[in-house]
């Protein structure tokens, strides 16, 4: 098993240096909803700071806090708020992003396999129309997609395994973004007036390891996402027009430790990047690089 996590941590290291990007509107973090913590408290708290890389010279930093309400051994609700700053050529752009309401149901555990389900939503604090000194901007600088978005998932834990898929749907679309690359001055992001998304679609395999005295947990782990269409945006003629290769498969790999500092509390450390690509990515999730810390405090 050392092995193995050192050449998964190999892998890592080479596609930090070389990948292009990977895709996440949300979907790739509702996997926390699954996770069951200590049923003895019934209440966890999680304060969090991710940086990232994404396309050009955008730079990210990325806060959110969650809470967790266990209703009962088998209902959890989970609320999340998330706060977004970018960097990059066309200055520094900060506001909050989305907040997500998910609800997790756990079943009886069956020869030694659990499954749950979720069900959740997203909702945009922003049209995804943010500008600097009224400049439009792509959608890299935009905290938000500006869409109303449904969740629904299902997982299976089984001894040391979880393996759980997940469909992110635009149930609503509020972006109101009106950048157009022929103004930008530069190449490096596709136009976005009025961008219109497709769903996603995930599938993950998790591997949990702790060490003997169960105050270090490793949990490397494979996502699989399916972009299921074209998006669309509205060019300068007003016509909709797909863009091409936004759609297909990104695959990221992500490895998670975390350390036990209390019964209470723990300190998560997350590394991920991607390791294929779609051709084309303008929702701005473009990510090389993500580093992430988290503290979580249960009562």
């Amino acid at each position: 098993m050392k092995k193995t996590l050192l050449v998964f941590g190999l892998l890592l290291a080479v596609n930090y240096m070389f990948s292009q990007g990977c895709s996440d509107a949300g979907i790739c973090s509702i996997n926390h909803g699954f996770q069951s913590e200590d049923k003895s408290f019934k209440s966890t708290l999680e304060l969090a700071a991710i940086y990232s890389l994404g396309e050009a010279d955008v730079g990210y930093f990325s806060p959110y806090i969650s809470y967790t309400k266990r209703f009962s051994e088998r209902f959890s609700f989970t609320s999340k708020v998330t706060y977004s700053t970018a960097h990059g050529s066309f200055g520094t752009r900060s506001q909050f992003g989305d907040a997500f309401l998910i609800g997790n149901y756990t079943f009886k555990e069956k020869n030694k396999k659990q499954w749950s389900t979720l069900l959740g939503f997203k909702f945009p604090f922003t049209a995804s129309n943010l500008k600097i000194n009224g400049y439009s901007l792509p959608l890299d600088y935009q905290s938000s997609l500006g869409t109303i978005d449904l969740f629904l998932g299902t997982n299976l834990h089984y001894k040391y395994w979880d393996f759980n898929g997940a469909l992110q749907l635009p149930i609503v679309n509020l972006n109101n973004n009106s950048y157009f690359k022929e103004y930008g001055g530069t190449n490096d992001f596709p136009s976005t007036n009025l961008f219109e998304r497709k769903p996603d679609a995930l599938l993950r395999a998790t591997y949990s390891l702790k060490t003997p005295n169960k105050k270090f947990t490793f949990k490397p782990n494979v996502l699989f996402i399916y972009h299921l269409g074209k998006d669309s945006f509205e060019n300068i003629f007003g016509q909709r027009e797909n863009i091409k290769g936004s759609d297909g498969l990104t695959i990221n790999g992500n490895i998670i430790t975390s350390y036990s500092l209390t019964k209470q509390s723990s300190l998560e450390l997350s590394l991920a990047t991607p390791f294929v690509v779609r051709d084309s990515r303008p929702d701005g999730l473009t990510r090389s690089f993500v580093l992430g810390l988290q503290y979580q405090y249960s009562f």
